[in-house]
């Protein structure tokens, strides 16, 4: 006798459910995927028992007729596909035909459905895959699909479900992503008769973003500027501010030609993008939308249709990189008009004690001498006691790399009244803890932390240098020997062009002795050994083609001298403890408006805070 033998249909259907229904949250999509189909303008979600004991999706979309009620509860039965050449070009959600059959195989179906313009409508109930009934029903037009008894016959899968609230939250989550994909559409989702979710229709994708995400701050904007070469693909959407994301990569929803997805490559380049705005550990948060011509795009490489593969994913990746790395740029552009734009002659900011002076003229300077310390032929004065002999000329900030100082008794931070403590419309108020300096100006506290503000500055400056192949360097009057281990031995050998590079002269010495004779300039006032081991031990980890360049600025760096740069730049700045002179105050808001990025230090921290006047009263209860 033969040992191979036909499955039964019954069996297969629980087969294809396995794959396609694996919780009560796929059944939630699959059914409202169909509703978008047919053209739904209002889907209503209702969940009980945590959708285990019913899954009701009512539309008022297009209706099937009786024929087609019947139909849809076949395998690889579908109105949205009728040849294989029609694959490569499918817009719709739904199109394998084995949504519908594999539910009703694993619980309790009844579809009741109306096309616009007929009397009656169509009722028909099936039961793990057996029709129970059929039949004219009185309803209103469109489609309501109910499930109850999930998983009912097969109590192995429905063991393996988590608690009510997990499966909730995966449902919710489900809705969330298709009402992102489709703001025009109404969404509502009633879980055990309360409603959780309501999106209303015909809203902008940055209004359904922000009722998605409960969010009220600023968005940065993806311009929608399709590329013209090899994909053709367009990308838009909106991102939160890099401190308002968290370590749930979830928060991040992708949408492609209408479809909400999930694909590794498409948020790995966004959060490569965001290097050095992100803290470690974080994930971007918000709504990426590419549109690529259907061709361009495989969405039949997964059963429940969740992932997808694009024909050209690397060019798909730049674009996408691109896209949010010139959204950053028009962010920080807008964000240092908004706080370094001086105040206007009869603005808000002035006090009743005279007017205020802006900018560097308030600090005795004309604007076109302002230069950064390390680009200046004329060395500055150093704050008593603050820097350490035999530095010429010491960078202002790079100096106190030690340990954090005491704070600085006396008059040293301390600003008096127009005593021209003013630069761009900021008034210097003075330092706090000796950590974040106090501005203000029309009707907003401005905090600024000193430590990540110099760290991003240094940064900018080193990467800079490093793409455009002049890393300065400071010989060192006595030059320094160094011990390598034998790992960073075999990096220093192997990488000497790359250390050359970020401006070190280095000459092996015999064994593992190696003398360091210059350092790079702005990491002059660190010990030499320790910065010559910061690098070869990044350059350790990086591999010898280094790949998947992120960007800062105007150029592009590998992820490895990124590391690299940011840790020396955080040992290089002035650190947090250290007492500020006003006149250094003032310089270091002077770099901050003159770096390419200031906003968060390259650690991703936030590196200045803004309250309105109205915040700060609300804290002491003079505002309701």
């Amino acid at each position: 006798m033969s040992r191979i033998r036909l499955l039964s249909e019954q069996v297969s259907n629980q087969i294809a459910a396995g794959e396609v229904v694996d919780r009560p949250a796929a059944v939630v999509k699959e059914l409202v995927e169909n509703s978008l189909d047919a053209q739904a303008s209002r889907i209503l979600v209702e969940i009980e028992g945590g959708g285990v004991g019913l899954v009701r999706v009512s539309d008022d979309g297009a209706g099937m007729d009786r024929d087609d009620a019947l139909l849809c509860l076949e395998r690889h039965a579908t109105s949205k596909l009728h040849e294989a050449a029609e694959l490569p070009g499918i817009r719709s959600l739904g199109f394998r035909g084995e949504a519908i059959p594999s539910i009703a195989s694993v619980a309790w179906l009844l579809v009741l459905t109306r096309p616009q313009g007929e009397p009656l409508g169509t009722r028909v109930e099936v039961r793990h895959g057996v029709l129970r009934d059929r039949g004219p029903a009185g309803c209103g037009c469109g489609t309501v699909m109910e499930v109850r008894q999930l998983f009912a016959n097969m109590p192995a899968r429905k063991k393996f479900l988590k608690s009510q609230r997990t499966e909730i939250f995966h449902m919710e989550e489900a809705v969330k992503n298709l009402a992102l994909a489709h703001p025009a559409v109404a969404f509502v989702l009633q879980v055990e008769g309360r409603r959780v979710l309501d999106y209303p229709p015909g809203e902008s994708l940055e209004e359904r973003l922000r009722r998605v995400f409960r969010y009220q701050d600023e968005l940065i904007v993806l311009e929608d500027v399709a590329d013209q070469g090899e994909t053709g693909a367009g990308v838009s959407g909106f991102l939160l501010l890099p401190e308002k994301t968290s370590l749930s990569s979830a928060k991040l929803r992708l949408v492609v030609n209408g479809r909400a997805v999930q694909d590794n490559m498409l948020r790995f380049a966004v959060r490569d993008a965001l290097q050095g705005y992100l803290m470690r550990g974080f994930q971007p948060a918000g709504l990426l939308r590419i549109e690529v011509p259907p061709g361009e795009v495989d969405v039949n490489v997964h059963p429940a249709k969740r992932e997808i593969r694009f024909r050209n994913a690397e060019a798909v990746r730049r674009q996408v990189a691109a896209s949010v790395l010139a959204a950053l740029k028009r962010h920080e552009r807008a964000f240092r008009e908004s706080v370094f734009r001086p105040e206007s002659p009869g603005s808000g900011g002035q006090k009743a004690g005279g007017p205020q002076t802006c900018g560097l003229e308030a600090a005795g300077r004309a604007p076109q001498a302002k230069t950064l310390p390390w680009h200046t032929g004329e060395p500055l004065a150093p704050v008593p006691g603050s820097l350490p002999p035999g530095l010429d000329p010491p960078p202002r900030f790079a100096a106190d790399c030690g340990a954090a100082q005491a704070p600085v008794q006396g008059e040293a931070a301390r600003l008096a009244p127009d005593s021209g403590s003013s630069f761009a419309g900021l008034r210097l108020i003075g330092q706090f803890f000796a950590l974040y300096l106090l501005c203000e100006r029309a009707g907003q506290l401005v905090i600024i932390d000193q430590h990540a503000a110099h760290e991003r500055i240094l940064y900018g400056r080193m990467v800079q240098h490093y793409l455009a192949g002049q890393a300065p360097g400071q010989a060192l009057l006595f030059p320094e020997t160094v011990e390598l281990p034998p790992a960073l031995q075999e990096v220093m050998i192997a990488r000497q062009e790359s250390v050359k590079a970020l401006g070190f002269a280095v000459q092996a010495f015999g064994d593992n002795t190696w003398v360091i004779e210059r350092v790079p300039a702005l990491t002059s006032a660190l010990a030499a050994a320790l910065v010559l081991q910061e690098v070869l031990t990044g350059l350790r980890l990086a591999p010898s083609a280094l790949q998947s360049p992120t960007q800062d600025g105007e150029g592009l760096l590998p992820p490895v001298m990124a590391q690299i740069f940011a840790n020396l730049a955080c040992k290089a700045a002035i650190k947090g403890g250290r007492s500020l002179a006003p006149q250094e105050m003032l310089d270091l808001l002077a770099q901050m408006e003159q770096s390419a990025v200031f906003s968060h230090c390259p650690h991703g921290r936030p590196v200045i805070k803004i309250f309105s006047a109205a915040e700060v009263e609300q804290w002491f209860h003079r505002r309701e």
